[in-house]
């Protein structure tokens, strides 16, 4: 037995251990002493008894009872730390030092502070208008800045003109509620200050060889009421806005076409008036259900300019009239008519 114990040391010692510990769970479901021992005497199993690296080897040479030579008594210490050992633990984290929290702490704070500002810059920019934007302020377009407009309230269960229920096209809302305000700066005149007014004012904003027909026009018609409105703005331009309403579209419709003679180059002509030509720059303002027909006063003329427009809506003809001294302008011509035109429309 000793020469045949002798004759097996070297290859239990050429044998890797490391390597073949991989297998070292499927093993150890067999007995430990057993396994020794063949290792021992058997030269065909030369790889189990480098796999028996589990921690139940260590009695393996208590359970033989014969002397374990060193080399074999040795093989199973290796592995066993490496291998069948519990594994590493990772060291804890390193705490960062004060030096990166300040950095840390400082980036953050400065995030923060642009975050912030960059905010409030966006808020002040698009809570301002447009001309106050450095690099983007525009010029006027001429545009006057007139109030918030909004159709008066109707009585109850009565339709508004152009709607189910309302084909007289009769305007039910106060006819004072429906003139245009004057815009932002201007000088209301007192006596067209919103109110109610007579034939002969209204009267008054013709030529007086018309006045005499005009008159008899309204008398034999079923007139209503007339409303009227006046304004100065900085730049000289007189604005004064007349609203006459019928008992029907019928009438409004007949005083337009046969006393007015709107659309006609024969027509009626405002006080001062010379002559005058259609005014293009009307021709954009459509709005639904009316008809409208604008004029521009043509030269010579005197001191000032004249445009004026006639407008039918239902039951209500309007007359609106701008003078400016040098030339009356186109730009706050066209919004005063198209503004006018929707609260009739």
């Amino acid at each position: 037995m000793t020469e045949q114990t002798d004759t097996k040391i070297p290859a239990q010692a050429e044998g890797p251990v490391a390597p073949e510990t991989a297998e070292a769970p499927e093993a150890a479901a067999v007995p430990v002493a057993p396994a020794a021992a063949e290792a021992v005497t058997a030269p065909e199993v030369p790889e189990t008894a480098t796999a028996e690296i589990a921690p139940e080897t260590a009695e393996a040479p208590e359970a033989v009872g014969a002397p374990v030579p060193v080399a074999a008594a040795e093989a199973p210490e290796a592995p066993a730390t490496s291998e069948t050992a519990e594994a590493p633990v990772a060291p804890a984290a390193r705490r960062p030092s004060k030096r990166v929290l300040w950095a840390v702490a400082r980036w953050t704070a400065a995030v923060v502070v642009c975050g912030g500002l960059g905010a409030g810059t966006a808020l002040g920019i698009t809570s301002m208008e447009r001309t106050d934007v450095p690099g983007l302020a525009t010029g006027s377009d001429g545009r006057w800045e007139y109030p918030k407009l909004s159709l008066p309230a109707l009585p109850q269960d009565v339709p508004r003109p152009y709607t189910d229920g309302n084909e007289g096209e009769i305007h039910y809302a106060d006819l004072r509620k429906l003139l245009l305000p004057a815009p932002a700066g201007a000088t209301v005149d007192p006596k067209l200050n919103g109110g109610w007014v007579s034939v002969d004012e209204y009267l008054s904003q013709y030529d007086k060889d018309a006045r005499v027909a005009l008159k008899q026009a309204l008398d034999e018609s079923a007139l209503r009421h007339i409303a009227a409105r006046g304004w100065t703005t900085p730049d000289g331009t007189t604005t004064r806005i007349h609203l006459v309403r019928f008992k029907s579209v019928a009438f409004a419709e007949d005083f337009k076409d046969n006393a007015l003679e709107a659309g006609s180059s024969d027509g009626h002509f405002p006080a001062g008036v010379g002559s005058a030509v259609i005014d293009e720059s009307t021709f954009d303002v459509r709005v639904p259900f009316t008809v409208l027909y604008g004029y521009a006063e043509t030269k010579p003329f005197g001191p000032e300019q004249t445009r004026w427009v006639h407008i039918q809506a239902g039951d209500t003809v309007a007359l609106i009239t701008q003078s400016r001294k040098g030339e009356a302008l186109t730009v706050p011509f066209q919004q005063t008519v198209a503004l006018q035109n929707q609260l009739l429309g």
